[in-house]
Formats: C-alpha cells, sequence, structure tokens
C-alpha cells in the first residue's frame, strides 16, 4: 500500500476538487469536506457494510432536495474521505488522485440527493 502524510492527502483532495465542475462546488452550502484514516465503527454500521466491502467516502448530512425553508442554522453536512481505504484500492499516484476525485464527485452527488444508480450512470 502506498503511504501519504494527511497533508499530501489533503492537497490531492484540494486539486481534485479544483477539476470538478465548479458549478457544483461554489453552490455547496454549509459542508465541510474531511479526511479520515478509516471509517468508523458507527459509520460503517450505518452503512451496513461487511468485511467485503470498503468505503471510501461517506456524506452525512440533508440532502439538499430535503432541505426546506427552515434548514438555515443547522449543523453542516459533512463528507468524509477515507484515506486508508482509498489508498487500499489503487496502485499508483495516477490510480489515487483520480480515486480521490470520483469518491468526491460521487459524495458531493448525494448532498445534491442523487442516488446512486443516478450516479453510476452519470459516471458512465
Amino acid at each position: 500500500m502506498m503511504e501519504l502524510s494527511d497533508q499530501q492527502f489533503d492537497q490531492l483532495i484540494t486539486r481534485a476538487m479544483d477539476e470538478l465542475p465548479q458549478e457544483y462546488i461554489t453552490n455547496m452550502q454549509n459542508v465541510a469536506i474531511v479526511q479520515q484514516d478509516e471509517p468508523t465503527p458507527e459509520q460503517q454500521a450505518r452503512m451496513n457494510l461487511d468485511t467485503h466491502h470498503v468505503l471510501l467516502g461517506l456524506f452525512e448530512g440533508i440532502p439538499l432536495t430535503l432541505q426546506g425553508s427552515g434548514f438555515s442554522g443547522m449543523l453542516p453536512s459533512k463528507i468524509t474521505l477515507f484515506k486508508n481505504s482509498i489508498l487500499a484500492v489503487v496502485n499508483t499516484e495516477a490510480e489515487l488522485f483520480e480515486q480521490i476525485k470520483r469518491t468526491i464527485w460521487h459524495e458531493i452527488a448525494h448532498y445534491y440527493g442523487l442516488n446512486h444508480s443516478h450516479i453510476h450512470k452519470l459516471q458512465k
């Protein structure tokens, strides 16, 4: 498995976000994008993950499509990228960057209210 400092991983996240369609990035409100080494047991349980599945990223919050007029003042939604999980599924620096970019894009799509089947159609 490749090794990468948190700072290097954060720089790749920033670079990936700069390459995504900016209208989706600039229109996100009240969303924190963070990194974590591994999902917590609670996050794994919430996602019903078994030992054969790897969680690369996670959107936690209320999708934009479900936010009503009384949503202001709420805690921010959160997109988490799991560094060790991502590192475990890539072999090269190029693959690493593309996986980070794909994972962020996937979680941003959840923020906008898209489900997995719709996201997969858009990614093809």
